[in-house]
């Protein structure tokens, strides 16, 4: 789930944030609940808009964020509003995890399926997950903790904010964006998170040779992040012509990979495939040389 998956559904009303301190690195959360305030950061009426817009957490979740969360949260100064960073801040991947080893992001990693499994399956890779949906956080704990991983951590923040702030050029191995909100009312689709621009910032942090993994079960964005990723410079399509669909207005055209073996099946790809929709996987490779 990204940064948009629960924003048709959701109330907006960001609260506004006034921030002091002069720390750039984020620290991971001892313990806080959420809508606890980091030290440093003065926020207005937190509390009241996360219960508008996902819920408090029930009990069985409350009391594992309060064990665990000092674990896996990190807690980055805030900019104006309670999913954005300060503008001066910024990720130190070797002093979070404690080592240097490949790094992969999860863009929206819902209630943490993909990212602890993978996890469990390469404890020698690093795991970064950035969500907005506070409950898919706690669940995501929740798993880390029973699978007894300690490679994953996971950021509440809108990536279209926070990644040009916080992550420096070229110290991602791979991006995952699984299942973004396809904002299905044409009207909507501009808000739809993969787009020309927001490649840019995916091609920025990437190393050359990084990949960026798409999943998508709604045809018209798949064909769009398709265009996206063959329409920029930065990026490499190496399954050109392939696989093509004969939804596609241009139906020989193709350009859509085979399922990436580490992608694993969550409840969100079964809703739709139990709703007759298909699933479409596509792959952009870094290339060398280039700058974003």
């Amino acid at each position: 789930m990204t940064v948009a998956d629960h924003n048709e559904a959701s109330l907006e009303g960001e609260p506004c944030a006034a921030h002091t301190g002069k720390s750039h690195r984020g620290s991971v959360g001892g313990g806080r609940r959420p809508g606890d305030v980091p030290e440093g950061t003065v926020f207005m009426s937190r509390t009241k808009s996360f219960t508008r817009r996902s819920r408090e957490l029930p009990v069985n979740l409350a009391r594992t964020w309060e064990a665990h969360a000092g674990r896996y949260v990190i807690e980055p100064r805030r900019g104006v509003g309670y999913t954005t960073v300060a503008d001066d801040f910024h990720l130190d991947a070797e002093e979070l995890f404690g080592r240097q080893a490949p790094l992969t992001l999860e863009i929206g990693s819902g209630t943490g399926e993909q990212i602890v499994a993978a996890a469990v399956a390469n404890p020698d890779r690093d795991y970064l997950a950035l969500e907005v949906w506070v409950p898919g956080i706690a669940k995501l704990i929740s798993k880390a903790v029973d699978a007894g991983v300690g490679n994953i951590r996971v950021l509440e923040a809108d990536v279209a904010q926070a990644l040009p702030i916080m992550l420096g050029d070229a110290c991602l191995d791979e991006v995952w964006t699984f299942f973004p909100d396809p904002w299905r009312k044409a009207r909507h689709r501009k808000r739809r998170l993969v787009s020309d621009d927001f490649a840019l910032q995916v091609a920025r942090v990437l190393r050359d040779g990084g990949v960026w993994r798409l999943a998508t079960d709604w045809d018209d964005y798949a064909w769009q992040m398709r265009d996206v990723i063959e329409g920029c410079p930065l990026f490499e399509n190496p399954y050109v012509g392939q696989r093509p669909d004969p939804e596609d207005p241009e139906a020989d055209r193709g350009g859509f990979a085979p399922r990436y073996e580490g992608r694993v099946v969550t409840h969100f790809e079964t809703r739709g495939i139990d709703a007759g929709r298909r699933v479409h996987d596509i792959v952009g490779v870094r290339l060398p040389g280039e700058s974003a």
